[in-house]
């Protein structure tokens, strides 16, 4: 309705009230009208797609003008970027933004590695090889990790959800004001409500066949196993629901928590060995941890102005990205998800260790070497009918 925009621009412009939600509504309408011709006809483009690919080298090349705008900028990206996560976090919004932020970063530090860094004559053959392999390697991984995290299938019918329904005890359900009715003291972790997560479940009875603990879903009308949970912006349910990482725009679960970890830990190396060859380039006769905060000449020239200003921003991605999988790996050692933490310290029931690194429920941890093996074995046929699903 073109006249209703109007209307909205011009009491916007002229600073009057605007009616609820139509600053949102234009903004649908202009981002459902930037497309792009092709031969099948026009595509429509993401428009989370765009500042990744438009902000991120213009503030590099400002950053790489002078130190204090390098500082300015380097310390405010941060902050956008959780600021933007907080914002679509609230309105429970998937958004390909942080995917797109994180392989067009990956892409364009390579590109700077290359034209910059690489004809200075420091950088051996042999070197660029070995980036390059841990480059495509991460992103196999990442490709794998971006696959089915475990979804439990849906029925697509009323017909497979009436069967399911058939197949419950026929115990009355009960719902509490949180969505859950009949937790046991094992359970609590793993089936109580944290920030919106299981609203809408009900807890069954544990007295089932062969005292199997499970869950019912109210929103995907299914059965679920233990530690399964549903994700608010997949709106699916996931085996063994780790949580939803934006950096995939998917959620890590039972099929490719492995996967993932394995990815992270590509990057990790990759990154580390990226920021120490370009150090040992632009600020030789200098060890990588001293040059990182002080390289004489760094801003001598704008190659190498441009090359330590990505340096520092490949530092603080990989620093963020290795708190994460510090994290990650602690919970695999105490064998609990990032999920089943955040309820723990919802329903206060967790035990708080390695001063509050990790959160361990005590319902899986059966050692470091079990809980590990138990990790490697995520995905196999064998691990989906397991004794961990038994009370």
């Amino acid at each position: 309705n073109c006249q209703e925009r109007d209307a909205v621009c011009d009491r916007w412009l002229t600073c009057k009230s605007l009616p609820p939600g139509a600053l949102e509504r234009i903004a649908d309408a202009v981002a459902d009208r930037v497309r792009i011709p092709w031969f099948a006809g026009a595509v429509k483009i993401n428009i989370s797609l765009v500042p990744p690919l438009l902000l991120l080298p213009v503030l590099l090349h400002v950053a790489a003008l002078h130190f204090l705008l390098a500082l300015l900028i380097l310390t405010s990206l941060p902050a956008l970027v959780l600021w933007y996560y907080y914002l679509t976090h609230r309105r429970k919004e998937r958004t390909v933004f942080f995917l797109s932020l994180g392989l067009f970063s990956l892409g364009y530090m390579y590109y700077v590695f290359l034209q910059e860094v690489v004809p200075r004559g420091s950088v051996e053959y042999s070197q660029v090889v070995i980036l390059t392999c841990g480059l495509v390697l991460m992103l196999a991984a990442l490709s794998r990790a971006k696959k089915d995290p475990g979804y439990l299938p849906s029925p697509t019918d009323n017909d497979k959800a009436s069967c399911q329904l058939m197949d419950l005890p026929r115990k009355k359900v009960t719902g509490s004001s949180n969505g859950l009715s009949g937790v046991t003291t094992l359970g609590a972790a793993s089936g109580r409500a944290s920030n919106g997560e299981a609203k809408g479940y009900s807890r069954l009875p544990a007295e089932e066949p062969e005292g199997m603990r499970k869950d019912w879903c109210t929103k995907c009308q299914l059965v679920r196993p233990a530690r399964a949970g549903h994700c608010r912006l997949c709106g699916r349910c996931v085996r063994r629901l780790d949580h939803h990482c934006v950096w995939i725009n998917s959620c890590v679960g039972e099929q490719n928590h492995l996967a993932f970890i394995l990815a992270l830990s590509l990057f990790m190396l990759t990154s580390v060995y990226g920021i120490t060859l370009t150090l040992g380039t632009v600020c030789r006769g200098w060890t990588p941890l001293v040059a990182l905060f002080y390289c004489p000449g760094a801003y001598s020239d704008y190659s190498s102005a441009l090359s330590f200003t990505c340096v520092w921003y490949c530092a603080i991605v990989t620093a963020g990205m290795g708190y994460i999988l510090l994290i990650q790996l602690l919970n695999i050692s105490y064998n609990v998800t990032e999920r089943e933490a955040r309820l723990a310290l919802h329903d206060n029931t967790g035990r708080r260790l390695l001063g509050g690194l990790v959160i361990d429920t005590g319902h899986y941890n059966r050692g470091f070497l079990c809980n590990w093996s138990h990790f490697f074995s995520l995905g196999s046929p064998a691990l989906q009918r397991s004794a961990e699903d038994i009370v």
